[in-house]
């Protein structure tokens, strides 16, 4: 048996084709409902910060891509400048750079989990599954970074001092009323995570027979 016989596994036998099709059109259906979900995510908040306070009366907000941020960015910018953040531009360069390639390359690998049926299927799919964790982490981390590493220099920075701000739920900085919350491309990409958890409960339940019976023969 070739290498990529190994990788690939074992071909569905014609006599399970029929009424048995179903249990190995599981797999495929999940994987590839979780590759269309990733990729409509992209167009799509994955994070939302609402902030409030008395010289902004209607509130701001800042809507997080994943590789860029609009709303109310030009007025939290004049701000940061007073209380010694950083500005936008200087976060989380490098993931923003790369992120839109990447959740398409996640996307192209759970297509070619597709081919697969053996556990190396897990190599293409574990990407995907961990993506928004993964996503929820970096944030945290920058949000952490940003809040911890004021410029002394600013008039309001030593007023404010450093915090961070939860990735999620409310929090007060000075004197902002702030609430982040998961964005829609953030839920798609969790949805995506949990069908690709899904898929491999029934690839393994579909493909694991199969090779247990070619390694007898």
């Amino acid at each position: 048996m070739s290498i990529v016989d190994r990788i690939l596994g074992p071909r569905i036998p014609k006599e399970e084709r029929g009424e048995d099709a179903r249990k190995y059109q599981l797999p495929t259906w999940m994987f590839t409902g979780a590759a269309l979900l990733l990729m409509v995510s992209l167009l799509l908040p994955y994070w939302v910060l609402y902030l409030k306070a008395p010289q902004f009366p209607n509130g701001l907000q800042v809507r997080a891509y994943v590789n860029r941020l609009e709303g109310d960015v030009g007025e939290l910018e004049g701000l940061n400048h007073y209380v010694g953040l950083k500005s936008f531009d200087d976060g989380a360069v490098f993931e923003r750079s790369v992120a839109v390639i990447s959740v398409i390359v996640l996307a192209g690998l759970l297509v070619a989990a597709l081919l697969v049926r053996t556990r190396w299927v897990l190599l293409l799919v574990l990407p995907g599954l961990l993506f928004p964790f993964i996503f929820i982490g970096d944030l945290q981390f920058w949000l952490w970074k940003y809040g911890n590493q004021l410029d002394p220099r600013a008039p309001l920075a030593a007023a404010v001092g450093e915090f961070t701000p939860p990735v999620f739920g409310p929090a007060k900085i000075a004197q902002f009323d702030t609430l982040a919350l998961p964005g829609p491309g953030l839920v798609l990409a969790f949805i995506a995570s949990a069908m690709i958890a899904v898929g491999l409960w029934y690839h393994r339940k579909a493909y694991k027979p199969l090779i247990e019976k070619s390694a007898a023969k």
